[in-house]
């Protein structure tokens, strides 16, 4: 198995919004198997294709044991807020309170092309916009307020991000 690198905040391809999926046919499986290999390898609990280099809208999720991979999902009805430390493969090691929408409602479709629609609350309503922001070429340090995202910005410097692979969390 050859996992796919993951793209590190300064990869362009992170901040451009990715085409609708279209086919839904082996090339679509064997990015479901490398989304999900990339999620198992850097032990993240979402990976959307644009992180391993595919602008395609398609992510993999696991927020209880049992993967499961959206395409062309679109977030609506979003309800409350909470705020809770956040982090991203894509922007390895640093976690800040990020304010996302408690509780919403979700459609897409399955690697098969069959519809789905469900409600997602806590922590699988933050994984699906979190993953969907990616889809839009969005970051979740684009959602800090002024000052974080100043100390974020700070840290990625000082850290001299690049363009480095993720190494795999222990």
């Amino acid at each position: 198995m050859t996992v796919l690198p993951m793209r590190i905040f300064g990869d362009p391809i992170l901040r451009e919004p990715c085409r609708d999926v279209e086919r839904f046919d082996a090339s679509l499986e064997k990015l479901g198997a490398d989304l999900l290999d990339a999620m198992t390898h850097y032990s993240g609990v979402g990976v959307a294709a644009n992180q391993i280099g595919i602008s395609l809208r398609a992510f993999v999720y696991d927020d209880d044991g049992t993967p499961r991979w959206l395409v062309n999902a679109e977030i609506a009805d979003l309800d409350g807020e909470e705020s809770v430390d956040e982090g991203c493969l894509s922007v390895p090691g640093l976690y800040f309170p990020t304010a996302r929408a408690a509780r919403l409602q979700l459609k897409g479709v399955d690697l098969e092309g069959t519809s789905v629609e469900f409600v997602a609350e806590g922590f699988l309503a933050r994984v699906m916009q979190h993953e969907t922001d990616h889809l839009k070429g969005l970051l979740y340090l684009d959602r800090l307020d002024d000052v974080t995202r100043r100390e974020a910005m700070r840290q990625i410097r000082e850290q001299d991000m690049g363009a480095r692979e993720v190494q795999r969390r222990t």
